[in-house]
């Protein structure tokens, strides 16, 4: 059923009465930019008017810091900012607190725009002369303090208030490169992280769905909550899930929302973690080096490698690369499949120094 989700409107009820006419149960987020529309429309479909209410806790970064805060999840220092004059400040502030004296290199601040998917709209700035490269248009933004640590996703589908099934994603270069199931270096955090997730699940008070949240891991064991977002995670994740596990993660999306699933169904449906793995898979996603490129080029040392398998690139559309100013743009994925962490830890790395475009 077609509709405009780009504005609210006073017709805007009307979507959810209509699905409940033509018998739907359930509506499932499957982008970003519609999980408000899908707990606004589950609040009338299910009767239950906190449905929208957390749908916009999990879609606002700002609202998500301070509940998962609230929830005694320890996250860093965070603000709003609606200027750039409110960026300065809290970079100021923030080295301040860290008794950085004039001259020292400043700690970074990092703004994510409040409502974007993944890594898009996500900037480091390190000094106030960067601030000035900030768009109007991206503010408001949220600003948080740099947290040294290594940085990972989880995707977790939820039935009935517990974990049915739990991934760990392991980041190799935030926004380019990821890989499934998380080596064993990360795995040995799982029973830290299962614990956190649990917590997250309590504060946002989740019975049925699927979360994806990033967290980071300092050298001491802590874990820190950076955000979570409620609907499929990018860099096709759930295909690289497919392809060492053999289940559809949007298939498992749909049973985990649906309040009617059984808890049989679902036992029945998830395969054991790790151990049911039959291998690594991971993806490399292409951003061109060259700022003036003609055609699309496979490297050799990608192509020749035993762990690379099929890649989803195009000839390049115009001849004048943009420059990149955030994360999460790329020209398309490159995949790879190996038995060993390490080996497909490298490959991925090693894909930052290859020309795809020239």
């Amino acid at each position: 059923m077609p509709w405009n989700f780009e504005r609210l409107n006073d017709r805007s009820m009307e979507i959810a009465h209509t699905l409940e006419d033509l018998g739907v149960d359930v509506a499932i987020p499957l982008f970003e930019e519609t999980v408000e529309w899908a707990g606004a429309i589950n609040a009338v479909l299910m009767d239950k008017p906190r449905l929208f209410g957390q749908a916009l806790l999990l879609r606002d970064k700002a609202l998500m810091k301070r509940r998962a805060q609230l929830g005694g999840i320890r996250v860093g220092i965070f603000e709003e900012a609606h200027e750039r004059d409110d960026v300065v400040r809290f970079l100021k502030r923030v080295n301040q607190t860290l008794l950085k004296l004039d001259g020292d290199p400043s700690d970074p601040i990092h703004l994510k725009a409040f409502d974007k998917a993944g890594c898009l709209g996500h900037r480091v700035i390190r000094t106030p002369d960067e601030v000035d490269t900030i768009p109007d248009e991206e503010f408001p933004v949220l600003m948080e303090s740099h947290l040294d640590g290594w940085e990972f996703a989880v995707e977790a589908w939820i039935h009935d208030g517990k974990i049915a099934f739990l991934n760990i994603s392991e980041y190799v270069t935030l926004g380019y490169s990821v890989f499934v199931p998380a080596s064993p270096d990360l795995e040995r955090y799982r029973p830290q992280i299962t614990a956190q997730v649990e917590k997250l699940i309590k504060t946002f008070d989740i019975d049925f769905g699927f979360v994806h949240p990033e967290y980071f891991v300092t050298s001491d064991g802590e874990m820190y909550f950076g955000e979570v977002a409620y609907r499929p995670p990018g860099f096709k994740v759930f295909e690289l899930l497919e392809r060492v596990y053999g289940f559809n993660g949007y298939q498992a999306l749909v049973m985990a929302f649906d309040p009617k699933t059984t808890a049989d169904e679902i036992a029945g449906f998830f395969p054991r973690e790790i151990v049911d793995a039959n291998g690594y898979a991971g993806c490399f996603g292409v951003y061109p080096r060259l700022r003036v490129v003609s055609r699309l080029q496979l490297p050799e040392d990608t192509e020749d490698h035993a762990y690379f398998e099929s890649h989803e690139l195009t000839a390049p559309l115009a001849e004048t690369v943009t420059k990149r100013t955030a994360f999460g743009t790329h020209w398309g994925l490159v995949y790879f499949f190996g038995d060993d962490p390490y080996t497909m830890r490298e490959v991925l790395r090693q894909q930052e120094d290859l020309d795809f475009y020239i």
